[in-house]
């Protein structure tokens, strides 16, 4: 099921988003943009509803780091900001649609559904690179009775790259997406990581590789289409 998360920080507003949305998606809530940012670090987000107004960190403020920090899963904000102003710098910022209060809940359920559709999150679980299925619920890729463990951030940093083949990303793009900006981690991180990563997918070196390029980063290749 499609976990959406909803940063929102007016309780009767989030119980009528659960009531509406409960039946078709799996639904976490979190009351502002911090907690937003602890939730994403640690679990796996298919679409993200953000209020703009919220505590510590706000709605635009949100997206803004989401995407520095390389997340790609399709964000919709809900404000009582309807200016033309306020849309350009959410949009600017990387927000995929938006809605102003009061919510037409019944829009808001179509508007989701084309996101969804649009962005290809049905199975967000599962990634399929040739015969190879990359689990994020176990944190496993396997195929034909082999499968292999991984540790979470080995296995959020394969995902990241195989989820956008031939795409380099830096040291510090991965560092700042998997380990986040307040780490204490460094970028050499990143390269015992990759190392690991490299052996424990031996068993699949015919379907895909994680290349090195030089002087600019890493990228995830496809062998077998």
């Amino acid at each position: 099921m499609t976990k959406i998360l909803i940063a929102e920080d007016d309780k009767n507003i989030q119980k009528l988003l659960r009531a509406y949305l409960e039946t078709d998606y799996e639904i976490v809530q979190v009351y502002d943009g911090q907690e937003a940012l602890d939730y994403i670090k640690d679990n796996v987000v298919d679409l993200l509803i953000t209020d703009v107004m919220m505590p510590r960190i706000d709605g635009f403020e949100l997206v803004k780091i989401l995407r520095q920090r390389q997340y790609e899963f399709p964000i919709l904000m809900l404000t009582a900001k309807d200016t033309i102003q306020d849309k350009t710098i959410g949009f600017t910022n990387g927000v995929d649609d938006y809605m102003s209060k009061p919510i037409n809940y019944q829009e808001l359920k179509l508007r989701l559904l084309a996101l969804i559709r649009r962005t290809k999150v049905e199975n967000p679980q599962k990634l399929e690179v040739g015969n190879v299925v990359i689990d994020k619920k176990t944190y496993t890729a396997h195929r034909n009775g082999i499968e292999v463990d991984f540790s979470k951030k080995e296995f959020e940093l394969l995902y990241k790259l195989l989820s956008s083949p031939e795409q380099i990303f830096t040291k510090e793009q991965l560092l700042d997406s998997i380990w986040g900006e307040d780490s204490f981690s460094t970028e050499d991180t990143v390269k015992v990581h990759i190392s690991k990563i490299r052996k424990l997918c031996e068993p699949f070196k015919d379907v895909f590789k994680i290349t090195t390029v030089r002087g600019l980063g890493y990228k995830g290749e496809i062998i077998e289409k």
